[in-house]
């Protein structure tokens, strides 16, 4: 038994970060079959635990704590955790985290080149130490983006700094420990770029939005063994030269020219007006490399181009080993799909998305420093020919742990798998963005909203989504309670549904899934300012806070196929409907959260407002025998999710009456396709769920997956049949919302649904189906990790493993089993049975003739073959009749087909077409 994993606001040993709350949370490895007896933790303000300032101890909650204390700046805290299991072994660990400046006023200035150039600055100081150095930290920010370096040596591992965010209300301070890089002689270099301050950013493609000046601030803070400090500050003292990067942008790429004549320019640096007020301890978890992605091929194109394929499209940097003559300039270009053998990247709109390199002639490593891309292939010019090209990828995002893995044995659903997980790594660099390759690339809270919950079994979100809520607040309170549709906001309103519903339910998404109560109780203001600004907007235009969410601007059902025309950006359900139930849920979870905080006062309030206009609603859009008035996927799907019907029963039938009518076609969008599979699954209609997620063709998830994706596109048809890419604009090959399809994997194909926020009790409920053969998922939550994983055994049991981590408890439900669902505590679980239902056979006399004919044509063939009749009729059937099933079909007097030739029928399934 060994305690892992300790995350202080699910950062492991943070330095520098704002610690409002203070959370800690750990998890037990190697203890299955044990159950936790005690915990207890000690706070210290030194390594050997001399100084104790706090200490708590009995049923402590590994998922967080919060650790109440006075913190002072520039600190180390350790925290040593100890947990005793009931039989009496006992675990130990320590870690660490170390505070910021906190309110501390500066000694250092904010400072730039006295001359502003487009080429970039580096600032720089030498400096002498004459004592031996205890330890070093560097409190460091610079706009629009820095890259620091110590004696030559860059420091920190994160790229992109000081990220992203709205820098009128709040610029991040980073903290790094320079201990091991300094020397007696020394130099401090700060290196400046454009990034979203200064660069070209937003929808309007401004520049300089933020500030229009390079500048830094930083105090290196050098302790020495005697006990005295010293401060290298930024100040007048500095200088200034140029670097070799001409320019950068986030949208447009980077240009680095080593040929430059820069003379050995030392020149002076001014003051920048900017305020040290804004000058905040960081939120943002790290961002940096994370993975080398390899060349795949190297293309020639039938245009004659030099294409490189890294097979995989992703987010980061090119990086290449350059050994080129002086003045040899090599030009990169970067796309996401070839059309017709050739490079293409008509979809990143005014993105030029370019990286130039102008060699001086030595041999060096080479990669961007100010801008990043989006892309599976780059096209290259001037690329010496007698060069190999040794080029390598370099996947960046946000610092997160992978807590969530999915195998299965269909290899088309692994590849959607990872197509979702490589959507989120593409699109979490410091915020979500909708994508991460043309001229947008900005933190869409829609997006966000419907991908949360998905995210949160890849990956341990924490951190990442607290920075991006924090950036939700702080443009909420510009907004006087609305949530802008993306941000940084820059001026836009917001206000719509579902978009600024992520105010609600993100914070639900992290309960969910970590389930502590004091983080979620940090973004109560910002759930209830929301649902507050909603309601008064409503009040304002109808005289009541409970009337439907009518007028206004909304965004509806984005992108879904059941449009007026094929081509319109949204779909036919009713708006008002769309943003009346998602208000109706976030005046639910708000009531919930305000519970919980113990607050009932609110909670009366907002559960009182939720009950009012459920009841507003179903007297508009539900009849007095329970029928939905909005006829649509999504809306069906909407009620259902939210429970706003009189009778569930009726809206099923009602639901799948629609999907018949749509040929089981999908055609949700943004609003119904992320929970579609889910709500099926909850409404127990898990094998059509199966039917839409295994849907090859067009629309469906792997219908990409077939046409070569390795990441979730923004439509459905975001690539035609044919290869070419659909000439729509706003047309993205890296967008995860579609992606969130994944959450049902993880929750019904797999199986592993929390009980009780946090995991600390699950429910593992897996739902084989022949078509995978096998899956298995493991899931690090809050509480610990569990397993789930099936088996179809050729001899047509079912085998079925679970794992319940340490201290946590479970509720396995055997899939077509007899028996009750079974409770149990830590341990691991194995059973093998004869399941109630024949999970061998593919198809029945149930089993739509058209999923048959598309994945078993010789199988289909066979049917026909069985009577003339099926043939003939066949001959003449349309995609509807197709759409029935040969029992549907004998039903009907005019197909010719009898009960005989259906049991024929069976008979040729049963014989053929088992695993």
């Amino acid at each position: 038994m060994e305690i892992t994993d300790i995350k202080f606001n699910g950062i492991v040993e943070p330095i520098g970060y704002h610690f409002e709350p203070l959370i800690v949370s750990w998890a037990v490895d190697n203890g299955l079959g044990k159950m936790q007896k005690e915990a207890s933790l000690q706070v210290a303000a030194d390594h050997e635990f001399k100084e104790i300032v706090l200490e708590k101890n009995g049923d402590l909650n590994s998922s967080g704590e919060t650790l109440t204390l006075q913190l002072k700046p520039r600190t180390r805290y350790y925290v040593q955790i100890r947990v005793t299991a009931e039989d009496g072994e006992t675990a130990e660990s320590t870690s660490f985290f170390e505070t910021g400046k906190l309110d501390e006023a500066w000694d250092a200035e904010w400072i730039g080149p006295k001359v502003q150039e487009e080429i970039h600055p580096i600032l720089f100081k030498d400096f002498e130490l004459s004592q031996q150095v205890k330890e070093a930290r560097l409190y460091i920010s610079g706009v629009g983006l820095y890259e620091a370096s110590l004696n030559g040596k860059k420091i920190g591992n994160d790229v992109l700094a000081p990220f992203v965010n709205n820098y009128d209300a709040f610029i991040q301070i980073q903290t790094y420990d320079v201990t091991d890089q300094l020397k007696q002689s020394n130099q401090l270099a700060i290196m400046l770029g454009n990034g979203w301050y200064k660069g070209r950013f937003g929808l309007s493609g401004e520049n300089a939005y933020f500030g229009d000046k390079f500048a830094a601030i930083a105090e290196l803070v050098v302790r020495y063994e005697n006990g005295t400090e010293e401060r290298i500050v930024t100040d007048l003292s500095w200088k200034a030269t140029l670097s070799d990067i001409t320019n950068s942008g986030i949208y447009d790429g980077e240009t680095i020219d080593r040929t430059l004549d820069k003379s050995g320019r030392s020149d002076e640096v001014a003051i920048v007006g900017i305020s040290k007020e804004k000058l905040k301890d960081r939120v943002s978890p790290g961002l940096s490399i994370h993975e080398v992605v390899p060349l795949k091929e190297v293309i020639k194109t039938p245009n004659g181009e030099t294409v490189l394929d890294f097979g995989q499209n992703f987010a980061g940097w090119l990086a290449f080993d350059a050994d080129f003559p002086a003045g040899t300039e090599v030009h990169f270009e970067f796309g996401e799909i070839l059309q017709q053998g050739n490079f293409y990247n008509e979809n990143y709109g005014t993105a030029t998305a370019g990286f130039r390199y102008i060699s001086n002639g030595t041999a060096e490593t080479v990669h961007p420093h100010f801008t990043y891309f989006g892309f599976r292939y780059v096209r290259v010019t001037g690329w010496p020919a007698d060069k190999h090209i040794i080029v390598r990828g370099l996947a960046i995002y946000s610092d997160m742990t992978r807590t969530g893995i999915i195998e299965t044995g269909n290899a088309k659903v692994n590849q959607l798998y990872s197509n979702s997980l490589w959507g989120l790594k593409s699109n979490f660099l410091d915020m979500p963005t909708d994508c991460p390759q043309r001229a947008e690339r900005l933190g869409w809270t829609g997006d966000a909203q419907v991908f949360a919950p998905t995210a949160s079994y890849h990956m341990d979100t924490r951190a990442f989504y607290r920075k991006y809520l924090i950036d939700m607040r702080t443009e909420q309170e510009k907004l006087s309670g609305s949530i802008p549709n993306y941000m940084p906001a820059m001026a836009t309103q917001g206000g719509a549904a579902v978009w600024g519903d992520a105010a609600t339910f993100i914070p639900k998404a992290l309960w969910t899934a970590y389930g502590n109560k004091e983080e979620v109780g940090q973004y109560y203001p910002l759930m209830k300012d929301w649902v507050d600004w909603t309601g008064s907007k409503i009040e304002k235009a109808h005289g009541s806070k409970t009337e439907l969410n009518a007028g206004g601007f909304q965004f509806g059902d984005w992108l879904a196929l059941d449009g007026a025309t094929p081509s319109s950006f949204k779909g036919s359900t009713d708006d008002t409907f769309i943003a009346s139930a998602y208000y109706y849920e976030s005046l639910c979870i708000v009531a919930d959260v305000a519970a919980l905080m113990g607050n009932e006062s609110d909670a009366t309030y907002y559960r009182g407002l939720s009950e009012q206009l459920r009841e507003r609603i179903l007297f508009e859009y539900v009849t007095p025998s329970g029928r939905l008035s909005i006829d649509t996927q999504s809306g069906y799907i909407i009620a259902l999710n939210f429970k706003l019907f009189r009778e569930r029963e009726v809206v099923i039938e009602q639901l799948k009456t629609r999907l018949k009518k749509d040929l089981y076609k999908i055609k949700s969008g943004f609003v119904g396709t992320p929970i579609f599979c889910q709500v099926l699954s909850e409404n127990g209609m898990v094998d059509l769920a199966y039917e839409f997620l295994l849907n090859e063709g067009f629309p469906g998830w792997l219908y990409a997956v077939n046409l070569g994706a390795t990441t979730i596109w923004e439509r459905w048809n975001s690539v035609m049949p044919d290869g070419i890419m659909n000439p729509a604009g706003m047309n993205s090959l890296n967008h995860y919302s579609y992606g969130s399809v994944i959450e049902f994997v993880y929750k019904y194909v797999v199986g592993i649904q929390p009980l009780e926020a946090g995991f600390r009790t699950a429910r593992l409920a897996p739902n084989p189906n022949v078509k995978l053969g096998y899956a298995r998922g493991s899931y690090q939550s809050a509480a610990g990790k569990f397993v789930s994983e099936w088996k179809i055994l050729n001899n047509g049991e079912l085998s079925c493993y679970f794992e319940v981590p340490f201290g946590a408890q479970a509720e396995i439900v055997l899939p077509y089993s007899d028996r009750e669902s079974i409770k149990v505590a830590s341990g691991i679980y194995e059973y093998t049975y004869r399941p109630t239902k024949d999970l061998s056979v593919l198809y029945d006399s149930d089993t739509r003739l058209s999923i048959i004919k598309n994945e078993n044509k010789e199988l289909f063939e066979e049917i026909l073959g069985i009577h003339e009749r099926i043939r003939g009729f066949m001959a003449f059937a349309d995609e509807e009749q197709l759409n029935l099933s040969l029992n549907q079909l004998s039903q009907l007097f005019y197909t010719g087909i009898t009960a005989e030739m259906v049991a024929e029928a069976d008979r040729l399934f049963k014989k053929s077409n088992r695993i």
